[in-house]
């Protein structure tokens, strides 16, 4: 069983990074160009994160775990997850960019984005998703 979890993880690892870089391509340049404040860019990286992680995820990283009948409530569970997420990014962003907090650079927030939040989704899709 321990293989499950290992192939679970490494790949629920590779489609994250393919849902992160997304997320990243997205938000970067409207919020490094200023097209868009920084909590606006992370949203709408968000947005085009969260579709391109559901359809990975429930079709690859989570493949033969757990039950895949009703997609309504997969899907409404992917999408309590993503919300998880989105608030832990969006807190990343204001704490790391806004002036009234830290007034970092723009791609200070990444950093947590990518090393903290794939680990509290893994074990929340993992348990409760698609397990």
């Amino acid at each position: 069983m321990a293989s499950g979890l290992l192939g679970q993880l490494i790949r629920f690892g590779i489609s994250g990074g393919i849902a992160t870089a997304v997320y990243a391509i997205v938000y970067s340049p409207l919020a490094k160009y200023e097209i868009t404040t920084p909590s606006i860019a992370n949203l709408v990286g968000y947005f085009f994160a969260m579709i391109t992680g559901y359809f990975l995820h429930s079709r690859w990283s989570f493949r033969g775990h757990g039950e895949r009948g009703n997609v309504a409530k997969t899907g409404g569970r992917f999408f309590a997850v993503s919300l998880v997420s989105l608030g832990l990014n969006s807190l990343f962003v204001w704490v790391l960019t806004e002036d009234s907090m830290l007034n970092g650079a723009w791609w200070w927030p990444l950093i947590p984005i990518l090393f903290v939040t794939p680990l509290v989704t893994f074990a929340l899709n993992r348990i409760w998703v698609f397990g």
